[in-house]
């Protein structure tokens, strides 16, 4: 049966996606492979809305992205500041703590943003090096407000370091303009490439350390990276050139839609979900306002065996979605809505499959009302 991605990572991949990565492949240090890799900075430097010169996929996946720029900004006993209101956000603190970080974290119940002004009095407190946050907490659903928390963070002559795992793509993010100095992504999310890659850039004060040689890491200094994806092209390490041909044509297709397009595509596919879920009795976890449009977490009905539903959903429908983490593991469903997943027809199929399989199990759901709520949604959004 045909598996549809509707987890929180991976999405599905596009056709001309799948095709790019099975081209014949070239060598690594291959002349022809170099303006594709320029090409890709050049194109995520679009994507990230940035200016910086240091913009490429990292080989690795998102944690290797996290750690990679917790490495190339902080210094053992470097104080940072983690905004942490679920599982991910706790994971940049935990790499920051092995590295002899000195860390903080200021924390918000699972399911809430972060308060910037309990940053601000942190960041008062004494001074700090780098203060970091997800952008789409991916455990809970929740979009944390960066425009503010940055601009506090300036003020305060920290570095901003943002996790955008989940909503690079999908989301606005506007490195630049909001002030973000160092920003990581990764591939098979929002921007529907294959896992595998981890899409960063950072600024010139983040770079600081890098051009130093003040890095502890070889592997994963963004300074030797980054003169592999830059002319005049110095070998660092052997890239996987299939996952560097389906993030060029991955990134293509953003261009191609357009960013302010493909956000408005994510925020109704998500509206129309949420009105759909809300329409058949349920409850959705994150609040209206810090919800993501990417990543959708739906309360678990009580009395219904959420593991079991999801086992369903993927052996009579193909659909996967996932369970909740940490305290919230058993409480409630994640779903993902994101790049090539983030499709009105796949919204509508994931609500009948839903409502299908919770009144099989005993749920009381208003059968039909969520594809109708949907469907309204789909159809103003059109008429839009």
């Amino acid at each position: 049966m045909e598996r549809i991605l509707l987890g929180p990572g991976p999405s599905l991949t596009p056709p001309s996606v799948q095709a790019a990565m099975v081209r014949p492949p070239l060598g690594h240090m291959d002349p022809d492979l170099m303006p594709i890799l320029e090409e890709t900075a050049v194109l995520l430097r679009r994507v990230f809305q940035t200016a910086n010169e240091v913009a490429f996929p990292l080989s690795g996946t998102g944690t290797a992205g996290m750690e990679a720029c917790l490495v190339n900004t902080l210094a053992r006993g470097d104080r940072i500041i983690v905004a942490a209101s679920g599982f991910f956000a706790q994971r940049i603190a935990e790499i920051a703590g092995r590295l002899g970080a000195d860390v903080a974290v200021v924390e918000a119940p699972w399911g809430q943003a972060v308060d910037p002004a309990d940053v601000v009095r942190a960041l008062r407190a004494r001074p700090v090096k780098v203060v970091a946050a997800a952008h789409v907490e991916t455990s809970t659903g929740v979009l944390q407000p960066l425009r503010e928390l940055a601009a506090a963070v300036r003020e305060h002559g920290a570095l901003m370091l943002v996790d955008a795992v989940a909503s690079l793509g999908g989301v606005e993010l506007a490195v630049d303009a909001w002030g973000i100095d160092v920003c990581y992504s990764g591939s098979q999310k929002c921007l529907s490439a294959p896992p595998g890659m981890a899409p960063l850039t950072a600024n010139e004060p983040a770079r600081a350390r890098s051009r130093e040689g003040a890095v502890p890491s070889f592997y994963m200094d963004l300074e030797l990276i980054w003169r592999y994806w830059a002319p005049p092209h110095a070998y660092h390490h052997t890239v996987s050139v299939p996952l560097v041909f389906a993030m060029h044509e991955a990134l293509r297709l953003v261009a191609a839609e357009g960013l302010p397009a493909r956000w408005a595509r994510h925020a109704t596919n998500a509206s129309a979900f949420a009105s759909g879920i809300e329409a058949m009795g349920l409850r959705l976890f994150a609040p209206r306002a810090v919800r993501s449009p990417t990543v959708i977490t739906v309360v678990v009905p009580e009395g219904v065996d959420e593991a079991r539903v999801r086992q369903r959903l993927l052996a009579e429908y193909g659909i996967e979605i996932a369970g909740g983490l940490g305290p919230l593991r058993g409480k409630i469903w994640r779903i993902g809505l994101m790049g090539h997943s983030s499709q009105d027809r796949l919204v509508l199929l994931l609500l009948a499959a839903l409502e299908a399989v919770l009144a099989a199990e005993g749920a009381p759901v208003d059968r039909g009302a969520g594809m109708a709520a949907a469907s309204r949604v789909l159809a103003a959004s059109s008429a839009a």
